[in-house]
């Protein structure tokens, strides 16, 4: 399988997350050998956790197969850029390469905003493939909200 069918099962968590009424980022951990190991998809209204962003949610269910929290041979495929604290998380995992779809204006820090996914002065840096997907990703998140402000008129 190549990045973009990766993408695209981070594109079937997003959609998950939007028919429940949550932010629609997916994300999926892929191992050395091609497999997906962790899945996730944003689940912060549903469990009232600031924490459950998509790539949290694929790193906690990766590190429990791997039987390890250390994902150092492992990529992580997300249909939006990540957050700090994804960012965060994703250099503890030391995952080995992240792949994003669309660039997040807000947030981005795999380089819109600030890169620290490759801050010179830590000891763990990700590699960085993204945008690959904009106006798919992106997408998602303007139908999502608009949809969002549509109901909000409503009430």
């Amino acid at each position: 399988m190549d990045d973009l069918n990766y993408l695209n099962e981070a594109i079937i968590e997003a959609k998950k997350a939007a028919r429940s009424g949550e932010v629609p980022i997916g994300a999926v951990v892929v191992d050395e050998k091609g497999e997906i190991i962790g899945r996730g998809h944003n689940l912060c209204e549903s469990t009232n956790d600031p924490t459950a962003h998509a790539e949290i949610i694929a790193l906690r269910e990766a590190g429990v197969k791997k039987g390890t929290w250390r994902l150092d041979d492992c990529v992580l495929y997300v249909t939006m850029e990540p957050c700090p604290m994804c960012a965060g998380a994703l250099i503890n995992a030391r995952i080995k390469k992240v792949v994003y779809g669309a660039d997040e204006y807000r947030f981005g820090s795999a380089g819109t905003l600030l890169n620290l996914l490759q801050f010179p002065s830590f000891e763990h840096n990700v590699l960085i493939k993204g945008p690959i997907a904009q106006e798919e990703c992106s997408g998602l998140m303007q139908e999502f909200f608009a949809r969002l402000r549509q109901k909000e008129k409503r009430t």
